[in-house]
């Protein structure tokens, strides 16, 4: 509740469900990933219920590189860590994040990979999002456009900058019957840019 508070305070964050109702079933949100803020804002904005279930999809060398942190990704967010260097891996992303689904876990995933520092909406999407749409085809897959976190965590700076946020919910997509992968990442890809447009209208109207 202190965290959630804290984004509210800081943020005044507001939740636009434009295209998905916030409905109490498994999905997976992707969104845009421009600060270290970002899973928390759409873990902030979910609805009680949907909160309690809904897993961030987060780095394990980051989260387990102090007790603090630790505890946070494990503990308070209940974070599904992912070793993101081959080399150390035990278990198969991929596998992990359906595992989590079928255990009727949500999941807060970041396409893109890593923060995106350059001026381009948004970097390539990596392809684990495919990956998981072919392994669980019947999960809705809900795009989530992040809008104004970036200006107010800048990277290198510690104090955050009060400004309005708002988080966008999308409409749902599937991996259609025989789409490549290409052809779907375009459309993911397609689907989160389209909401930065509203999204940037919701702010600046």
């Amino acid at each position: 509740m202190l965290i959630i508070t804290f984004a509210r305070l800081i943020t005044a964050v507001r939740a636009i469900w434009q295209g998905a109702a916030p409905l109490p079933e498994k999905r997976v949100y992707f969104a845009n990933h421009a600060s270290n803020g970002d899973f928390v804002l759409i873990w902030t904005v979910l609805p009680g219920k949907l909160r309690e279930k809904t897993r961030p999809v987060a780095a394990a060398d980051y989260w387990l590189s102090s007790k603090l942190k630790t505890f946070i990704g494990r503990s308070v967010f209940n974070a599904l860590l992912i070793e993101r260097s081959p080399e150390e891996r035990t278990a198969d992303p991929v596998q992990q994040m359906a595992d989590a689904l079928d255990a009727g876990d949500s999941l807060i995933i970041f396409p893109e990979g890593t923060r995106n520092m350059t001026q381009s909406p948004l970097l390539p999407f990596k392809t684990g999002l495919f990956h998981l749409a072919t392994k669980k085809p019947e999960v809705d897959l809900v795009p989530v456009w992040i809008e104004n976190l970036n200006r107010v965590m800048p990277k290198g700076k510690l104090v955050p900058i009060p400004l309005i946020c708002t988080i966008t919910f999308g409409q749902p997509l599937r991996l259609k019957q025989g789409e490549t992968k290409a052809d779907f990442l375009e459309r993911a890809q397609a689907a989160l840019l389209a909401l930065s447009i509203t999204a940037k209208e919701q702010v600046n109207g």
